[in-house]
């Protein structure tokens, strides 16, 4: 019988149709030996039933299908304790749109290896950036990183990205309590409960570019969300971890 595999990638999906076949291919093609698990938040578009067709044909691809759409950091949490559960050492999150290459993984998973415990695809390291964004995005994006960083008192650059490959350990850690943020804030928060915990987090050069198919999920509202989300997680402080 072969051994169980020690790593794991989730991956959020909701109408993602054009590019979830393609992703999945891909991150096989990098990480052989990983086991893929999908969490579909019932995807009017068929998403879910794409994957459940690849999972019949190969068995390190599975699917989370959540009967509600209830934001990008319950879907990630739910996949994050369901392979928790299974006994994974490593757990990486990406998008399924390409925003997050799976030429990284490799990278990312050897500072892993290499005694990080948190590993960050970042676009605002030397090495790093954007293709193709709008200014506005940009600045925003930035902008948005910068100020988290200041506030909260994180040694990150990229502190707003979704590129992460995570040891186990300082992730049953980091979820121990319910997330206080929605959205895309819950990036913010899982790395500054990291920072609480004492985690040594590296960050690795990643390109990211505009996504080439479907639609993006950002908005100002998710923004304004993030921007006021630091202020609570800055008043709760330690607490979030204890």
């Amino acid at each position: 019988m072969a051994a169980k595999p020690n790593t794991a990638v989730v991956i959020p999906t909701y109408n993602e149709r054009d590019t979830i076949t393609t992703i999945l291919d891909a991150v096989r093609n990098r990480l052989p030996a990983a086991d893929i698990l999908v969490v579909d938040d019932s995807s009017p578009d068929g998403t879910a039933g794409i994957v459940t067709d690849r999972g019949r044909e190969d068995s390190h691809i599975g699917l989370l299908l959540r009967e509600t759409k209830e934001g990008l950091g319950a879907a990630y949490v739910a996949g994050f304790r369901q392979l928790m559960s299974a006994g994974y050492e490593r757990i990486v999150q990406m998008d399924a749109d390409f925003s997050h290459d799976p030429a990284y993984l490799l990278p990312m998973l050897a500072e892993l290896d290499g005694g990080a415990d948190l590993v960050i695809g970042s676009r605002y390291v030397r090495g790093g950036g954007t293709q193709n964004w709008p200014l506005l995005r940009r600045l925003t994006s930035r902008g948005g990183s910068l100020y988290a960083a200041l506030v909260l008192g994180l040694p990150i650059r990229d502190v707003t990205g979704g590129f992460k490959a995570w040891s186990t350990a300082l992730l049953r850690g980091v979820i121990k309590h319910d997330l206080a943020l929605a959205g895309f804030g819950f990036q913010i928060e899982m790395n500054y409960r990291a920072h609480l915990l004492g985690a040594q987090i590296k960050e690795v050069p990643i390109i990211f570019p505009d996504r080439t198919e479907g639609q993006s999920k950002m908005s100002g509202g998710i923004f304004a969300e993030a921007f006021l989300g630091v202020l609570r997680l800055r008043r709760a402080g330690q607490r979030l971890v204890e």
